[in-house]
């Protein structure tokens, strides 16, 4: 969740709404992940753009919304789990919305690199965490998923976060170019991994539609490891700690998933 005020379209009338525990915007234009940087074509293709249109509301109209996410799996990708609720707001074990498209292995979605767009078809909510696994209408080919980590991140840990969210709390929008910053770890519990902003700035933070984005541990001698994806946070940019959901306790429910 991200508690914040944000803007929704609903029937196709711009309203204003509040945040609350599972946060919404509508898609457009900015710049992701708060104080970030861009991420070049080509680097951390297991990422995912996910774009919600058509989602029901509890007042009978419909609204659009976005999250980020992972490839985890040739046809499965990881992100929050409040990214997949009902007109009540309850997280729910299928898509939502009248369309959810996954784009893949593009920096920007709308340059020349080459990535996938497709459909979500399915989706697996944890119990225990705010997390979900979306299946896609087909594998992908050509991306490398990233690997889940078999154990949680120590504290003082850098982790690299990556997302197509906005670069503030105010009347945010979705990107359209991936973007990156680093975080450092400050407390590990059984479900949150605690992290604050670390580069390229102290205030470097997700934003709306960072949601489900990936944390990772990189070193030169590896390849990334997922440790945990964007769950829940101040209003953006900030100093304070960010709550993420922690996935490599979970990575025995997540491969049985696919």
């Amino acid at each position: 969740m991200r508690l914040r005020t944000v803007t929704s379209v609903v029937t196709g009338v711009l309203v204003a709404a509040t945040a609350t525990f599972f946060a919404v915007a509508g898609t457009g234009t900015a710049n992701a992940i708060a104080n970030g940087e861009p991420v070049a074509e080509g680097e951390y293709r297991f990422n995912a753009r996910l774009v919600m249109t058509g989602i029901p509301t509890a007042a009978g109209g419909k609204r659009n919304s976005g999250c980020s996410g992972a490839l985890i799996a040739e046809q499965w990708v990881i992100t929050a789990g409040h990214c997949f609720r009902d007109a009540n707001g309850v997280r729910v074990q299928r898509p939502v919305a009248d369309s959810t498209v996954a784009t893949i292995g593009k920096a920007d979605v709308n340059g020349t690199g080459e990535g996938v767009a497709l459909e979500v078809i399915e989706v697996r909510q944890s119990t225990t965490a705010d997390v979900a696994l979306a299946k896609l209408a087909s594998p992908v080919e050509g991306i490398e998923p990233i690997a889940i980590a078999d154990a949680p991140p120590a504290v003082g840990d850098t982790l690299r976060l990556t997302g197509y969210g906005s670069v503030t709390s105010t009347n945010p929008v979705q990107e359209t170019r991936l973007r990156t910053g680093q975080l450092t770890v400050l407390t590990v519990a059984s479900n949150i991994i605690g992290v604050r902003g670390a580069s390229p700035s102290p205030d470097t933070t997700p934003c709306p539609h960072d949601s489900g984005g990936p944390f990772f541990v990189e070193t030169q001698w590896s390849d990334p490891e997922l440790v945990s994806i964007v769950s829940n946070g101040p209003s953006c940019p900030h100093t304070a700690k960010e709550s993420s959901a922690r996935v490599d306790n979970l990575k025995d429910w997540i491969t049985a998933q696919v």
